[in-house]
C-alpha cells in the first residue's frame, strides 16, 4: 500500500486591486517565487507545470524572498512573523521563526552575504527592522525616517552597503551602514512609493510610485540621477525590476502596460500593452535571467517578449480562487476545472499546460460540471446551465434557466439532470422538459446510465433518494438513510454499485439492484465532512476527499484496507476528485491547486 505525489499544478498569485505583489527569484533566475493566501509557491520559470508549495504559515503570507546564497527563503506574513526555511530538502525544514514587526510585513531583503535580513511593513511605531538570520538578534542602527508604513526595501548588493526604502508617506529614504543610520529622504514622488530596487551592480537604485513616475538615483550617494519618461506611466507604478546587466529597467503599471527603459540614456526601449480590461492592470514584474515576467490583476503570469512587445510569448493561467469541480474529457487527455469566481480552466493532462475558457460565463460560483461527448455543461448560482464548445474553448452563448439554485448536474443518456435547492430538473434539447419539486435541499446527483434508468440524489435530509427516469418523468423508488447530509453520490463505471458520502464522515457503498450495503466494515476514517467521492475506471477503488485535507483510497477487493493521503492540500479542503486511470487520481482543492497522485494496494 503506497502513494506518491506525481505533479502539482500551482495556483496563480492572489491579487487585490491597489495592492502591489512582490515577486522573488532564486540567484540563478530559474525559479519564480510568489505567495497565495497561506502558501508560498516556488515555480519553475521554464516549465511552469513544475512547482513546490510551502504551507506552514498560520495566516496570509505577503512576501517571500530567496537568500543570495540560494539555500534559504525568508517569508513574512500578515501578523508580522517571518519564517526562514531551507530550499534544498522537499520538506523545507524550518531554520528559524521571528516576530520583527507588530503588523503586516510588505517586503523583505537579504544582505549580499545571506547573514542579515531587513523587513519592512506596518508596525506599532516602527516600520523597518534589520536582524541576524541565524540568531534573530537586532543589527545596531536606526531605520526611522518614515512617518507611515513602508512598502518596499532594497539592500545594495556591493560595498559600501546601503538600504533604500519606499513608503506611503510618498518618500524614499536612504540609510548608510551597517550599523544603519538614516542619511536622507527623497521627496520627488507625489504619491505612495511602491517599489524600490538597487541595480545588481549596486551603482544605482530606482523608485516607482503611484504618481506614475520612476526616478533613478546614485547607489552610493543617493543623488538624483534622472527621471525616466515624463511621467513613465499614465497610472500608478506597482513594481520595477532591473535587468541582470544593470543597464535596463522593467516597470509594471495600473495603466495596463509594462515598459522597458534604457537607464543610461533614459529612452523607452519597449512598451508592452497588456489589454484594455480592468483585469489587465499590471500588479508586479520581474526580470529573471532571460525572462521578463509580469502579473495581471486577473492573476495571470505573462511572459513578455522583447522582440515582439505587442503580445506576450505565453500566459500562464489557472485559478487563484478555490476550485469547485473537476471533469475529464472522454479520452482522458483534457481536464476541466471550475472555480468559485465563475472561471473554467482547461488543462492538458500530459503536460500541465492550461488555458481559460473564454466568453460570458456564470460570473460567480460554478456548482456543476459535466463533460458529455463534444459539449461541456456548467451550472452556476446564477440559476442557469450553460454550454461550452471544447474545440473553440469558449462559452457558446446557449443557456437554460433553472428557476432555483443548482447544486450539481449529471449526464443521462439523452440529456442532463440538475438538482437544485427546490426541484429536480430534466434538461433535453436545450430546454427544461421536466421539473419535480422537492421539499428538501438537493445536494448531489448521479445517473446510472448504460441502460439502467436509475438516478440517485443526495439531500440535506440525510437521505439518498433513488428515482427511476422514464422519458421525461422521475418516480421515487426508495430512500437510503445516512447520519448526516449526503454530500456526494456516484454510480460505479461497471453499473454494479453506488457510493455515497456524508457530512458524518462516512463512505457507504451499496450493491445494485437491491441497494444493500456492500461494506460491512464502516468506512469512516475521515475527521470531518466528506466533500467528494470518485470511482476508479475498473470499479475496484473509491477515492474520497474531505474537509480534513485528506484523501482516502478504499479497496473494493480488500474492504478492510485503505490508503490515507494526509495533508493532500495543506490547510485547504479537497473539493473534487477524478481518476485518470486505475493507478492515478487527480484532486482539486480549496487552495486553487490541482494535484495528481499515484496509489496502489
Amino acid at each position: 500500500m503506497s502513494y506518491s505525489n506525481l505533479s502539482i499544478w500551482a495556483c496563480l498569485p492572489r491579487t487585490q486591486r491597489g495592492q502591489p505583489i512582490v515577486l522573488g527569484t532564486d540567484p540563478k533566475g530559474k525559479k519564480l517565487l510568489y505567495v497565495h493566501a497561506n502558501s508560498v509557491i516556488i515555480r519553475d520559470i521554464e516549465n511552469p507545470s513544475i512547482a513546490e508549495v510551502y504551507t506552514e504559515h498560520s495566516t496570509q503570507v505577503n512576501v517571500a524572498q530567496y537568500a543570495p546564497s540560494g539555500f534559504y527563503i525568508c517569508s513574512g506574513d500578515q501578523h508580522g512573523k517571518v519564517r526562514i526555511w531551507d530550499t534544498i530538502n522537499p520538506e523545507h525544514i524550518l531554520k528559524a521563526e521571528y516576530q520583527p514587526l507588530g503588523g503586516p510585513i510588505r517586503d523583505i531583503c537579504w544582505s549580499p552575504d545571506s547573514q542579515r535580513i531587513c523587513v519592512v511593513g506596518e508596525g506599532r511605531g516602527k516600520f523597518a527592522h534589520v536582524f541576524m538570520m541565524d540568531t534573530g538578534a537586532s543589527v545596531k542602527g536606526d531605520l526611522s525616517g518614515h512617518t507611515k508604513a513602508i512598502n518596499s526595501v532594497s539592500w545594495k548588493p556591493t560595498r559600501p552597503f546601503r538600504i533604500a526604502t519606499g513608503s506611503e508617506d510618498s518618500k524614499a529614504a536612504f540609510f548608510e551602514g551597517p550599523p544603519f543610520v538614516f542619511k536622507c529622504t527623497k521627496g520627488d514622488h507625489g504619491k505612495f512609493v511602491q517599489s524600490v530596487r538597487f541595480s545588481p551592480n549596486g551603482e544605482r537604485f530606482a523608485t516607482g510610485g503611484f504618481d506614475g513616475k520612476i526616478f533613478v538615483y546614485n547607489g552610493s550617494s543617493s543623488d538624483l540621477d534622472k527621471e525616466l519618461g515624463s511621467p513613465a506611466h499614465k497610472g500608478g507604478i506597482y513594481a520595477v525590476s532591473w535587468s541582470p546587466d544593470s543597464k535596463r529597467l522593467l516597470s509594471a503599471s495600473g495603466d495596463k502596460t509594462c515598459k522597458v527603459w534604457d537607464v543610461e540614456s533614459g529612452d523607452l526601449v519597449a512598451d508592452f500593452p497588456m489589454g484594455s480590461d480592468l483585469e489587465d492592470q499590471q500588479m508586479s514584474c520581474l526580470w529573471a535571467g532571460n525572462y521578463l515576467l509580469s502579473i495581471s490583476l486577473s492573476g495571470f503570469i505573462n511572459y513578455l517578449d522583447l522582440d515582439n512587445p505587442s503580445k506576450p510569448k505565453k500566459i500562464i493561467k489557472g485559478h487563484n480562487k478555490p476550485i469547485t469541480r473537476v471533469g475529464l474529457s472522454p479520452d482522458k487527455s483534457t481536464l476541466y476545472t471550475t472555480g468559485v469566481d465563475g472561471t473554467v480552466t482547461v488543462w492538458d493532462v500530459a503536460t500541465g499546460d492550461n488555458d481559460r475558457i473564454a466568453g460570458k460565463g456564470h460570473g460567480n460560483h460554478v456548482s456543476g460540471l459535466v463533460v458529455k461527448g463534444d459539449t461541456i455543461f456548467t451550472a452556476g448560482i446564477d440559476d442557469s446551465v450553460k454550454y461550452i464548445d471544447p474545440v473553440e474553448k469558449t462559452y457558446t452563448g446557449k443557456s437554460i434557466s433553472l428557476g432555483s439554485q443548482p447544486k450539481m448536474i449529471a449526464a443521462v443518456d439523452d440529456g442532463i439532470i440538475a438538482v437544485t435547492t427546490q426541484e429536480i430538473c430534466v434538461l433535453k434539447d436545450d430546454k427544461k422538459v421536466g421539473s419535480f419539486p422537492i421539499s428538501w435541499d438537493g445536494l448531489c446527483v448521479s445517473a446510472a446510465g448504460g441502460g439502467n434508468d436509475e438516478v440517485a440524489i443526495g439531500g440535506a435530509d440525510n437521505l439518498v433518494h433513488i428515482y427511476a427516469l422514464s422519458g421525461n418523468t422521475l418516480t421515487e423508488k426508495k430512500t437510503l438513510e445516512h447520519l448526516g447530509a449526503v454530500t456526494d453520490v456516484e454510480y460505479s463505471p461497471d453499473g454494479r454499485y453506488l457510493v455515497a458520502c456524508d457530512a458524518n464522515r462516512k463512505v457507504v457503498v451499496y450493491s445494485l439492484p437491491t441497494y444493500e450495503k456492500f461494506n460491512k466494515i464502516e468506512w469512516g476514517f475521515h475527521n470531518a465532512r466528506i466533500n467528494c467521492v470518485a470511482w476508479s475506471p475498473d470499479s475496484l477503488m473509491v477515492a474520497s476527499g474531505s474537509l480534513d485535507t485528506m484523501i482516502i483510497i478504499w479497496s473494493m477487493t480488500q474492504p478492510n484496507k485503505h490508503i490515507i493521503i494526509k495533508n493532500s492540500h495543506p490547510q485547504a479542503q479537497v473539493t473534487s476528485l477524478v481518476w485518470l486511470d486505475n493507478n492515478r487520481v487527480l484532486s482539486g482543492g480549496h487552495d486553487g491547486i490541482v494535484k495528481i497522485w499515484s496509489a496502489k494496494f
